[in-house]
């Protein structure tokens, strides 16, 4: 009853965000200066058409996109849309449905990320706690560098990752998700190709998260390494793996609260490192909607964005309630 009472409170307070959220992404884009429907009139119809038809089909396009209502009744309709998964139609690709062109781009992002986020996390935690616990050489050679990752910005490393393996030494292509020629299917061609594409925009998210995690869990085990229960281990002549394994699960906790806030951080900047590769995932489909004015795509995919970062810091945050034996025994009123 206690965890089922924190998991409800939880769920109150990411409900209240997820509302707040969603009227600024309604608002926000319709600050952008310029009308989306005068440049998607332009490109339709060129300059030559006569005034009569293109105010025809502005009045057409007004209407079909509903922004011949008043702003709080496009406000309380896109509500209703987004709660039926209607995401409406796209300005500057009309007439694609932006839900279809989600479907398109949501799966290579998820590619590109969700392994960068596991490996890193992992991967970081283990080299943080190792460090830690040698010390000396070992230790400086893990801290230098991975100040040095945590410090870069996203799109700098993939901007030099970029140079440095696909220019200078043309070891991966410089961009996109495919070669020219090539179409999207299950096939052993295909798919070594695009593994080659998305190997740089993968190897820099990884990279920076391995760092910021490597920094994190090593700040945490240098307190644990002279903690009694290491020194009774020692005094056993217990394995070293054994050890950084007691060391890598007591600096564990604040390091899910950290996975937490730095999964918000990586979403932006795999969005930034997905246009410089320009690959064709979520964030060369936002850039590209921005430079349209395209407002429901911009909607849509923040939303999207904004679902991901919620839902993912929940789910740690329910975890951590499982995990924390402090937060267990508040809910129990023990302390």
């Amino acid at each position: 009853m206690a965890f089922l009472k924190h998991v409800l409170n939880k769920a109150a307070w990411y409900s209240a965000a997820f509302a707040a959220a969603l009227t600024l992404n309604f608002f926000l884009p319709r600050l952008l200066p310029g009308n989306p429907v005068d440049a998607l009139i332009s490109s339709a119809l060129g300059r030559s058409t006569s005034s009569e038809s293109k105010q025809l089909l502005y009045e057409n396009y007004i209407q079909e996109f509903g922004l011949d209502q008043g702003l709080w009744q496009q406000f309380l309709t896109y509500v209703g849309n987004v709660l039926r998964g209607d995401f409406g139609t796209s300005f500057g690709r009309y007439p694609a449905e932006v839900s279809s062109m989600l479907a398109e781009a949501l799966p290579w992002t998820i590619l590109l990320q969700l392994p960068a986020i596991l490996l890193g996390w992992f991967i970081g935690n283990l080299i943080g706690a190792i460090a830690a616990y040698r010390r000396g050489g070992m230790d400086m050679g893990v801290y230098l560098p991975s100040l040095f990752l945590t410090a870069a910005p996203y799109y700098c490393l993939a901007v030099l990752l970029l140079y440095g393996l696909a220019v200078v030494l043309p070891l991966f292509p410089t961009g996109g998700g495919w070669s020219f020629g090539l179409r999207p299917e299950w096939s052993a061609v295909f798919v070594s190709d695009a593994v080659s594409h998305w190997f740089l925009p993968f190897l820099s998210l990884l990279l920076v998260f391995i760092g910021g995690q490597a920094i994190g869990m090593r700040s945490m085990a240098v307190y644990e390494v002279d903690a009694d229960y290491v020194r009774f281990a020692e005094s056993f002549n217990l394995a070293d793996r054994k050890i950084v394994g007691y060391i890598f699960r007591n600096g564990m906790l604040p390091q899910v609260t950290g996975l937490a806030l730095a999964i918000g951080t990586l979403v932006g900047g795999a969005l930034l490192t997905e246009i410089v590769f320009s690959y064709p995932g979520i964030g060369t489909l936002l850039y590209t909607a921005i430079l349209d004015k395209d407002y429901p795509v911009i909607q849509a995919v923040t939303l999207l964005v904004l679902i991901v970062v919620l839902v993912a810091n929940f789910l740690v945050d329910v975890l951590y309630g499982l995990i924390d034996p402090r937060i267990r025994a508040a809910q129990k009123g023990e302390r």
